[in-house]
């Protein structure tokens, strides 16, 4: 049984009458096969017309899907031999990240991604996917490890922001995620970051400054939350904002793969199955598999000093100045 989301509501509905149809034909002498293709047909040509014209809202309540894949769901589609390191040698050890060494396309690469969990007692463990300050610092390990031994790194974000806890603050947030946007832009090695779902603002940014930035399709990349940003905007807490708001928000917040793509922060639109990730895990991992492997390819044929050159270049080409008179 599948969670659908509001706007998904004429699938669900159409989905749930061919449910019912296959139980009333179970077992019974009943020919209505071709009534069910009918339906199914209506409902696939149904959600091809949703998922094609999603607003930037429908799409961040997509990026946040309860049933859409986490980073260890990618890592046993696509990695090998995975062996995950914990702990970031000061503090202790943060469930909202994930990282070790793993072999992908039998090439040896460090892997790292934010996991928010899937039963309730997991994600309050890995509290949401929302890293303290050794989350990165963690992360931050396996890169220098990564660096070290010569291995590429790829990280998988999904995020709704870093933690903004007292005891975050009091261990130095801010500083971790400035330590690995620093770090990352002088690691000597590939790195390819893919945005899986939600990408929250520093909390997200913190494991996204590579040599690649890949998005899935109906992915979000952003500063702040549009629930925050309308927060912002229009003076309301949140018990006065409504729908109208989070959509005007989305929008002037230009978060979507698609706006990213044309801006020219992200390198490549990673596609997805009819109706989001979570319809067809290992189809999403089929295409994020052929993507990844190109990349990777490509950035290992460069040396070093054109890796940490061309880095430079793209983040430092982000964005325009404009000169008011």
């Amino acid at each position: 049984m599948h969670y659908y989301l509001d706007f998904e509501k004429p699938v669900a509905d159409l989905e749930n009458k061919i449910e019912e149809l296959k139980r009333l034909a179970d077992g019974r002498d009943m020919n209505i096969t071709s009534e069910i293709k009918k339906l199914e047909k209506k409902a696939k040509d149904l959600r091809i017309d949703i998922f094609s014209k999603l607003t930037p809202w429908q799409k961040t309540l997509l990026a946040r899907h309860p049933e859409r894949p986490h980073t260890l769901d990618y890592i046993r589609y696509l990695m090998k031999d995975f062996i995950e390191l914990h702990g970031d040698r000061r503090f202790s050890d943060d469930p909202a990240i994930v990282c070790g060494f793993s072999r992908f396309q039998d090439i040896p690469v460090v892997v790292i991604g934010h996991q928010k969990g899937r039963s309730t007692k997991e994600r309050i463990w890995r509290n949401f996917g929302q890293p303290h300050p050794e989350g990165y610092r963690k992360a931050l390990r396996m890169m220098k490890l990564a660096e070290r031994f010569g291995k590429p790194v790829i990280t998988l974000i999904d995020t709704p922001g870093a933690y903004p806890g007292i005891g975050a603050e009091e261990r130095g947030q801010a500083e971790a995620i400035a330590m690995n946007l620093f770090e990352m832009s002088i690691l000597k090695t590939p790195i390819i970051s893919v945005v899986i779902g939600e990408g929250g603002s520093g909390g997200a940014l913190a494991l996204a400054a590579g040599d690649r930035i890949l998005m899935l399709e109906h992915s979000v990349f952003s500063v702040i939350s549009p629930e925050g940003c309308a927060a912002i905007l229009w003076k309301k807490d949140n018990s006065e904002v409504g729908q109208q708001e989070y959509e005007k928000a989305s929008e002037a917040l230009k978060l979507t793969a698609q706006d990213l793509y044309t801006m020219k922060v992200i390198d490549e639109i990673i596609p997805e199955p009819i109706g989001g990730a979570h319809r067809n895990p290992e189809e999403a991992a089929t295409s994020i598999e052929k993507v990844l492997k190109k990349h990777l390819e490509e950035l290992m044929s460069k040396s070093c000093d054109t890796l940490l050159e061309e880095r430079n270049r793209k983040f430092r080409s982000i964005g325009t100045m404009r000169e008011e008179t």
